[in-house]
Formats: structure tokens, sequence, C-alpha cells
């Protein structure tokens, strides 16, 4: 199981006893608003079994971990490593916060504490993240964090019926903070 620790944050392995927050996370309207439609609980519960399976961080393959207050162990949120391509040494972030939790510095902190990790781990050449251009609290926290703007694919999310513009950003990991 894995487990990172931050000052105030531990991130964790997701389990068993985590359906109710995964459930949340991936069926609010407002928490989706940059990501997609809430899907039926059905659909959700295949992916949280997913989830639950892969302990092997393979090419293509996400790791989520589970964001929670080191001290109260309060649910904070999500964040996500993909192993997008190995041959080229690049992984993809993302994360979920909880509207409880927003505006109080929890998504740049787990996101360092995650490439800090997979730095030591994996050897990375470069993290990327995708973002919803209207997504501003989003665009500021990779920003934080060193992520750099490189380009701006067009139409490149579809929510709903709604097609968006997702901004792409880069880290290269010599460069992390």
């Amino acid at each position: 199981m894995l487990e990172l620790y931050t000052d105030r944050l531990r991130l964790r392995s997701v389990i068993s006893s985590d359906w109710d927050n995964f459930l949340y996370t991936h069926s609010s309207e407002q928490l989706n608003e940059f990501v997609r439609k809430p899907q039926a609980e059905s659909v959700i519960r295949q992916k949280f079994e997913r989830v639950l399976a892969n302990r092997d961080f393979s090419e293509g393959e996400w790791l989520l971990t589970i964001i929670e207050d080191v001290h109260t162990q309060d649910f904070i949120g999500f964040i996500g490593l993909q192993n997008s391509d190995a041959e080229m040494g690049q992984m993809q972030v993302g994360y979920m916060i909880h509207p409880k939790a927003h505006g109080q510095g929890f998504a740049s902190e787990s996101l360092q504490a995650i490439i800090d990790w997979a730095c030591l781990s994996f050897k990375p050449h470069k993290f990327i993240a995708y973002c919803i251009e209207q997504n501003i609290a989003s665009t500021k926290v990779l920003e934080k964090c060193g992520f750099v703007r490189e380009g701006l694919l067009r139409e490149n999310c579809k929510i709903g019926e709604q097609w968006f513009d997702d901004c792409l950003y880069g880290l290269l990991a010599a460069q992390r903070c």
C-alpha cells in the first residue's frame, strides 16, 4: 500500500471503504464541471473496482491515491498519476479536491508530493497535465507547482454536448520546484 506524507496530508492507496467518497467525487455536478458529465452509479462502480484491482503501474495505467488530512483523516480528494508513455518517460497528473477543501493549498501540496515521489521512484523525464481553459483554479495549481502552459488543444474535451479547449501543461522532472 502506498503512503506519502506532507506536513498536513497523507496520500494513500484506495481501499474498498473509500467507495462513498469515490462515488461522491465522480457523481457531483460541481466537482465534475470541468471533467465530465456525472455518470451512472453502475459505471462509477466499475471504475472503482478497476482502481481497487490495479496494483500494477504499467504503461497506460493510473495510480489513484486518496488525499486525507494527516491529523483528522478527513477526506480531501483524489490525486492520480498515469504512466502515460514509459518509453518517453512521461507521466500525466490529475486531481479532484472536495469543495470543503478548496482554496487551502491541498491540491498544490499533494501534487508536489506525488511528483517528488514519482521522481524518486520512476525517474520520469516529464509530467503533463490537461486542464480546460476555463478551470482557473486548476491552472493556478499547476503553475504554482512549476508547470508551464505548452499549448492549446482546441475542442479537445467534450462534456455533455459541449466542446472545450484543453490547455496542455508540462513540467520537466529536472526543473521541478
